[in-house]
């Protein structure tokens, strides 16, 4: 048996930097604080009140999600500070598509060694993502786990509860031929296809920390962190004005994969690429890959964050209540009777959309 004394710190785990960042936290979770939380850290769980909340008959809708293959660009470029808002994002993005208001967030950080100074960016990121969507972050986990993780990695995970009135549960059973298809602008790649930005920085022999060359003044580390967009309060507007049918957050899979996900039997969407332009980052990625744009169709948001299924008498309607809200509305397609096994969803492109010389069309596999 061997003399020497052992400890939880000696072996790579400091209880105290633990300690130390929750207090460094305490301002940004509370600074999140709403109507129904009591935003104070440091217990075993943390209590919401659907009543103080203003709900009478409340359907919780839950989410999960992370960030993925970008966190290895904010680690590789050292800039830690938007990876939380893109850990909100990613979950309450997916709540407001039922209708649901985002209402308390928890988050899970694992990391090989803890770094306050990593640790308070990311939480302090994830309080402004929170507070971007008004939704208190009530809780969370600190996971130091050398051994698991190498000292500088690290991973996030997100946890978020939502709410709406069961009267007012958006499921697409509504849609209908005829509907106006809308697309609010994205913020730029938001938190998917990574492993493909990634691996088109290594080929291009670019640094991030290199000047980036379609958007000036920044570095592509920079620029590719640029985080995901929240579409909360404007889709919470339009939706308190009776103006939306379905919605669709268009993550992985691009358009042809999350728009069917809404759809009912019997309709489809027809979205026309050339309604918007191919933003400058979506140009850089396909011109560096070379990728068809059936392929960017299938990976990338492409620019268009949230797809939202409108009546065709409420389509100005509701692209009004968006722009006042922030938003970069499009019209982008249509629905229409679906007939046997046509695809859900169509993204087609006339020549010249985004750089193919002649017309295309990305089909759904629904």
């Amino acid at each position: 048996m061997s003399n020497k004394s052992y400890s939880y710190k000696g072996a790579g785990v400091d209880i105290d930097a633990g300690n130390a960042l929750v207090e460094a936290i305490k301002p940004a979770a509370a600074s999140t604080r709403r109507l129904g939380s009591d935003t104070g850290l440091g217990g075993f769980g943390a209590l919401f009140d659907l009543k103080a909340a203003g709900f009478k008959d409340p359907i919780l809708v839950s989410g999960t999600d992370g960030v993925g293959t970008k966190l290895k660009v904010a680690i590789e470029s050292g800039r830690h500070d938007t990876v939380g808002i893109d850990l909100v994002a990613m979950c309450v993005n997916d709540l407001i598509v039922q209708g649901a208001e985002p209402l308390f967030f928890l988050d899970y950080y694992a990391t090989g060694h803890l770094d306050i100074n990593t640790g308070k960016a990311i939480i302090e990121g994830i309080a402004e993502g929170c507070r971007q969507s008004n939704t208190a972050l009530i809780g969370g986990e600190t996971a130091e786990m050398p051994g698991m993780y190498s000292d500088n990695d690290y991973d996030l995970a997100g946890f978020c509860v939502g709410a709406v009135e069961r009267s007012r549960i958006i499921d697409g059973t509504t849609v209908c031929a005829g509907d106006i298809v809308l697309g609010l602008a994205s913020s730029g790649i938001h938190s998917n296809g990574f492993s493909l930005v990634r691996k088109l920085i290594e080929v291009s022999k670019v640094d991030y920390n290199d000047p980036c060359s379609f958007e000036n003044g920044k570095t592509f580390g920079e620029a590719l962190l640029c985080p995901t967009k929240i579409y909360v309060k404007s889709c919470l507007a339009a939706l308190k004005a009776d103006c939306i049918k379905g919605l669709s957050h268009i993550t992985g899979g691009g358009f042809v994969e999350n728009i069917p996900r809404i759809l009912p039997p019997g309709v489809k969407v027809d979205v026309d690429a050339s309604l918007w332009e191919l933003p400058p980052v979506f140009e850089w990625l396909r011109t560096a890959g070379n990728i068809t744009p059936i392929e960017m169709a299938k990976t990338f948001n492409c620019g268009i964050g949230m797809a939202v299924i409108v009546p065709a008498d409420k389509a100005e309607q509701a692209k009004k209540i968006f722009e006042k809200n922030g938003e970069v509305a499009y019209y982008i397609g249509t629905v229409s009777s679906k007939a046997g096994d046509e695809p859900s969803t169509t993204v087609n492109g006339c020549a010249g959309s985004w750089g193919y010389p002649g017309p295309w069309t990305a089909k759904s596999t629904q």
